[in-house]
């Protein structure tokens, strides 16, 4: 058990509260809910004070910040856009790295039009008041859970599209806030769009690291994401599950 796989399981169990807290707040307080996503933004606080809502809020920034300007405990597969941490292989092919990006490139823009066509659906029910709110936030807090089960347990995308054989070597690996929070693209709201969009630039960000330098995305030319220099094991659950390595 690794540092980074101890670290991420609390990160789990966090996320688990997370859930189960929105998930009480939508059955006993609804209102509360749809009152945290409406109201204009006064600086954090509402007729109640600082709310809880306001403290995940704070928690959902802080999170994407450090992903935009990283720390070192954050998890390898972060810095696979950073030349300064790259550990070259030598003598790796550079063609076979033009077609591994080829690869990836399309794959990952199966994921994204399949992750937008999901998407839509709720946004459409949403723009025609079928659903309100609080069920856009009470679907991220889902997606938010959902982001760690992928990392730690199974992920639909990596077994049915990427078929990348590990999280850290992921070509969408930091796309999970953009994903988080897509359904706040559509509450016209300072919380929601201020989530939206510094997801956003933490997808972006990602992005130019990947078209400036592949070679940092792969392993065969980055030592530090074969499975024999890997330190944090995250994919252990998997593993154990029988899931494919390749």
């Amino acid at each position: 058990m690794t540092k980074m796989m101890k670290r991420a399981l609390i990160n789990l169990g966090f996320r688990v509260f997370v859930f189960l807290f929105i998930l009480g707040a939508y059955i006993f307080r609804k209102d509360m809910l749809v009152g945290f996503m409406t109201h204009e933004f006064t600086f954090g606080i509402s007729e109640y004070g600082i709310s809880p809502l306001h403290v995940l809020w704070g928690i959902f920034m802080v999170m994407m910040l450090q992903h935009i300007i990283p720390h070192k405990y954050l998890s390898m597969a972060y810095f696979k856009g950073d030349v300064k941490t790259f550990n070259e292989v030598k003598g790796y092919s550079r063609l076979d790295l033009l077609e591994f990006v080829q690869q990836m490139n399309v794959r990952a823009w199966i994921v994204m039009l399949v992750w937008l066509t999901f998407n839509a659906v709720f946004a459409v029910l949403y723009l025609f008041k079928v659903i309100g709110a609080a069920d856009m936030l009470m679907l991220t807090v889902f997606f938010y859970l959902c982001d760690y089960i992928c990392i730690l347990i199974f992920c639909p995308f990596q077994s049915f599209i990427m078929h990348n054989k590990c999280c850290i070597n992921c070509r969408i690996y930091d796309w999970g806030y953009f994903m988080m929070f897509t359904p706040m693209l559509f509450i016209k709201n300072f919380f929601s769009w201020s989530l939206f969009f510094t997801a956003l630039i933490v997808l972006i960000k990602w992005e130019v690291g990947y078209a400036k330098h592949p070679e940092t995305f792969w392993f065969g030319s980055n030592k530090h994401l074969q499975c024999a220099n890997c330190k944090e094991k995250l994919c252990i659950i998997k593993n154990r599950k029988g899931h494919e390595r390749v």
